[in-house]
């Protein structure tokens, strides 16, 4: 039994980022074509489209704000002219924001973590959505957190921002499933990415979960691998924390 996503054109919004990067690599490796969606890092998402194709798979790199309407339309339209129309959504791109207590955080701040969690996902669900359910099959996926889970001090802006997410999946789930659509999320905890291996970051060091060590950005980007593809079939509405038993559901 292996994981293949032959034949599948694969969305990744946020896919320069840590992360992002990682889950491009390991849905192309899985046989999907990826479209390599960025806002800012348009060297790695040119660099990362290349190395889909050294894979053997189609890529085009879309710059989009994901949080506007507009510009949202633009990569949909971009993505059918240059692979065709997707067969999955990753959702991952977020804007990234200073921590405080609620009392000192800016509303901006609460307004941004609003539109790059819950509004990108209605306008990636408004953009693709539709086709998938004409064709009657498709997934769409969401990088949800832990923090969503534990609302530790200093996260409200990030959790409140994830929570309504998470609402946000749930509904949708029900709304298409009948049309063979699957809608799940993957929550990663404290995770190792390439900038903390550059420092040489002890993943196991003061990191008190069951499991006793950081996850790998590799880990996570296995679960979106799973439920992109045909082996998760019969899940949807699903939140699955890849956290090393912070969270347990």
């Amino acid at each position: 039994m292996e994981i293949t996503l032959q034949g599948k054109i694969a969305v990744v919004t946020g896919a320069a980022g840590q992360i992002g990067r990682v889950i491009v690599r390991t849905l192309a490796a899985c046989g999907a074509d990826i479209a390599v969606c960025y806002l800012h890092s348009e060297a790695m998402a040119a660099s990362l489209a290349q190395e889909v194709r050294a894979m053997g798979c189609r890529a085009v790199a879309v710059k989009a704000d994901v949080t506007e309407e507009e510009s949202v339309g633009n990569m949909r339209d971009a993505i059918k002219a240059a692979l065709g129309n997707p067969d999955i959504v990753v959702n991952n791109a977020v804007i990234q924001y200073a921590w405080k207590p609620i009392l000192d955080q800016s509303l901006a701040d609460f307004q941004s973590q609003f539109d790059s969690c819950v509004l990108q996902s209605v306008l990636t669900a408004k953009a693709f959505l539709p086709a998938m359910i004409e064709k009657g099959g498709g997934r769409f996926i969401g990088v949800n957190t832990e923090c969503s889970a534990l609302c530790r001090a200093n996260s409200g802006a990030y959790a409140s921002a994830k929570r309504g997410m998470d609402g946000l999946y749930r509904v949708l789930a029900k709304e298409v499933g009948a049309a063979g659509v699957t809608v799940n999320q993957v929550a990663p905890g404290w995770t190792v990415s390439d900038n903390d291996r550059a420092k040489g970051i002890d993943a196991a060091k003061g990191y008190g979960v069951p499991l006793g060590r950081r996850g790998t950005d590799q880990e996570v980007a296995n679960a979106v691998a799973f439920l992109a593809s045909d082996l998760a079939s019969y899940i949807t509405g699903v939140c699955l924390p890849v956290s090393g038993g912070s969270v347990m559901v």
